[in-house]
């Protein structure tokens, strides 16, 4: 299975993607779209949308979900199996408090 998560570095839906693939141990390409410019661009063009997180599943993309919806998906379409493993971040939940402090201290620049 290919996959390519378009994600923040430090958000809590991102985090909740990580957590999914984590816990069913699969390989994913972690794209910054924060801080690379081409890579916001990209999974613009490809999911049709601006929100995040994307995630393509082999050539399929699941635009603007949480890591609950990715299982959800990867489950429905037998691509996983359940396994018993919690995860270690909330898998449905945007950024805490702190994840907001943090990201507002920091100023990119693209130009």
């Amino acid at each position: 299975m290919k996959i390519k998560a378009y994600l923040k570095p430090h958000c809590g839906w991102s985090n909740g993607v990580r957590a999914i693939l984590r816990k069913h141990s699969l390989p994913f390409e972690d794209i910054d779209i924060i801080n690379n410019r081409d890579n916001y661009a990209e999974m613009v063009q490809k999911s049709g949308q601006p929100l995040s997180p994307c995630v393509e599943i082999d050539g399929v993309m699941l635009a603007d979900v949480s890591g609950e919806e990715v299982e959800n998906y990867l489950l429905s379409n037998d691509l996983v199996k359940p396994v018993d493993v919690r995860t270690d971040v909330p898998t449905n939940a945007g950024c805490s408090d702190e994840e907001h402090a943090k990201m507002a201290t920091k100023t990119i620049r693209f130009f």
